[in-house]
């Protein structure tokens, strides 16, 4: 009898497939109005935009250079366009400091074989994205939840779990959190910088939201406070402004870490797709992205409202729900003796879904927590889809 070959690598032990993208699988059905997926509204892609950008791109005068191999860190007026859209958003930045990824869920990978040995702690919010979370994971960490309140990060706690855990950086996600719609306040973002500054910490800044902004005023990234400028990797992407199949994230690192950054990316992909780059760079440069960003915020308020208005008569009496400024999320809490992987359960054989909150829990998960997310739905199927979750919650009362 053939010989077996030799086993998978030890470091998938404790790596779980994504509970989300588990309940998505369930939620294909056409009939299912799911507030599950993180997902940008399709009907609001800039098709015709992109569709242009990548003609140009493969035009006779420019082919030749969006099918050639790229440089790792990235096409030179891309970066320097990114740089740009960071310094609108109050991070000074220079193309020589931007790494173009494959999505911004590579560039927390690359994040990850650049700091991490097997059993050194990071630092995460409780809850967290849950993808960083596997990423960590999968790198050998030990996650470690940082507590947090309704609004956000405690920066006071973190000193303590520093001096106990040693750890080599912190995961946050400043703005429109996932999976909680919360941002960090000013006070708590210069906060977080002098202690990171304090303790010798490196911080992971991820903001993938920032720009869905709807109600009240920009903050500042967590590196534009000069303690945290050189101690932080700031990622962002295009996913969710212009198209996430384009795939295109960056990073910013301070000059300490870039080097090792660009050589792990060059292990992992060489570069990321050239010619997609190239539609990129022609989208920014035609200066309609922003424009795009204005419509596509102003339906997405039309559509977290049409949520927030219905959630209370839909979820049990004695719940409890978050009103985030922007972003793709709301966050739930039920009432005592409530459990949101039971209540989805049922919710699906009403066709409707959301996501129980208690994978995104690093550790000590809460089951009465969900996410739901607004941005797929037009406010009319909203509607519906919260009718039938009362529903669903009606037959987990008399059940």
């Amino acid at each position: 009898m053939p010989e077996q070959p030799p086993s998978l690598s030890e470091r998938l032990g404790d790596v779980r497939s994504s509970p989300v993208r588990d309940i998505l699988k369930l939620t294909q059905r056409a009939e299912v109005i799911s507030f599950a997926g993180g997902l940008p509204a399709p009907e609001l892609f800039p098709a015709e935009m992109v569709a242009g950008a990548y003609a140009t791109a493969l035009s006779p005068t420019s082919v030749a250079g969006a099918l050639q191999y790229s440089t790792t860190e990235g096409d030179p007026q891309l970066r320097e366009l990114l740089a740009r859209r960071l310094a609108g958003r109050g991070l000074a930045s220079h193309a020589d400091e931007i790494l173009v990824t494959t999505g911004s869920q590579q560039a927390l990978g690359l994040v990850a074989s650049v700091l991490l040995d097997p059993g050194d702690a990071v630092l995460v919010e409780s809850p967290s994205y849950l993808a960083a979370l596997q990423s960590f994971t999968f790198a050998g960490a030990r996650l470690v939840a940082a507590p947090c309140d309704e609004d956000g990060l405690d920066p006071e706690a973190l000193p303590a779990l520093i001096a106990e855990h040693a750890p080599k950086f912190l995961y946050v996600i400043p703005t429109f959190q996932n999976p909680t719609g919360r941002t960090l306040s000013r006070a708590r973002r210069r906060r977080l910088a002098q202690i990171a500054a304090e303790h010798g910490l490196w911080i992971v800044e991820d903001d993938p939201y920032g720009e869905l902004r709807y109600d009240g005023q920009p903050l500042e990234p967590v590196a534009a406070h000069a303690e945290a400028r050189d101690r932080t990797v700031t990622v962002s992407s295009l996913s969710k402004v212009l198209a996430p199949g384009m795939r295109q994230g960056f990073l910013r690192a301070p000059e300490a870490l870039l080097g090792a950054l660009t050589v792990a990316k060059q292990a992992a992909d060489l570069h990321t797709s050239t010619v997609d780059q190239h539609a990129a760079r022609i989208c920014l440069q035609t200066g309609t992205l922003d424009a795009h960003i204005d419509v596509i915020c102003a339906e997405y308020r039309r559509r977290r409202d049409a949520l927030l208005d219905g959630l209370g008569h839909a979820l049990a009496g004695g719940s409890t729900f978050n009103r985030p400024d922007g972003g793709m999320f709301v966050w739930a809490r039920l009432p005592e003796g409530w459990d949101a992987g039971a209540l989805l359960r049922t919710a699906l054989r009403h066709d409707v879904a959301f996501v129980p909150g208690a994978p995104f829990y690093a550790t000590d998960p809460d089951p009465r927590t969900l996410r739901l997310s607004f941005t797929t739905h037009a406010p009319a199927e909203i509607v519906e889809g919260l009718r039938r979750l009362r529903r669903a919650v009606e037959v987990g009362i008399d059940g």
